[in-house]
């Protein structure tokens, strides 16, 4: 039972790097592609207030794609919020929730890390139209004439800041 087990893990682990893998490579194939427009352009706060990604033109804006119970996330969230403190005036991150996330479990979550950017309400529709499969977190780069450059799936890491995004501060 025990050897079972253990099997059943290492497969479940297998399957779960090869789909690591394999939205990296995903995203890395259509951040090859041409710079191409949001397919969503406006979202929901927590609060019911619109979040133009028009308005957010001039900056680089990083859509990050999380969930309240993502570990990885969680783990995410101060990171973003030193990038957003540190590069305000080139940069916003706007926060997705995804799937749909209870607006007050956001809020306190929001409230516990102290997030200094707006978090807004997604789906999985939303999720799909950027790229974002089940692969959390996932940040969708939009440069500063407001056209989608790159997906990152993971965990966004500093090496990827300093090649990925800070050249569209430019």
């Amino acid at each position: 039972m025990r050897a079972l087990m253990k099997a059943t893990l290492f497969a479940l682990s297998l399957v779960a790097a090869q789909s690591v893998v394999l939205a990296r490579q995903s995203a890395a194939t259509a951040a090859r592609s041409e710079p191409r427009s949001p397919p969503v352009t406006v979202f929901r706060d927590t609060e019911g207030r619109a979040v133009r990604l028009k308005g957010l033109r001039g900056r680089v804006v990083l859509l990050n794609f999380w969930a309240t119970w993502c570990p990885p996330c969680r783990a995410e969230i101060p990171e973003l919020v030193r990038l957003q403190s540190e590069h305000g005036a080139a940069l916003q991150v706007v926060g997705v929730t995804h799937p749909p996330e209870r607006k007050a479990r956001v809020r306190r979550l929001a409230r516990e890390l102290k997030v200094n950017y707006p978090l807004v309400i997604g789906t999985r529709q939303t999720a799909r139209a950027f790229g974002v499969g089940g692969t959390l977190p996932a940040t969708v780069v939009i440069d500063r004439e407001g056209k989608v450059r790159e997906v990152i799936v993971g965990i966004l890491q500093p090496e990827e800041f300093e090649e990925k995004i800070r050249p569209l501060f430019r």
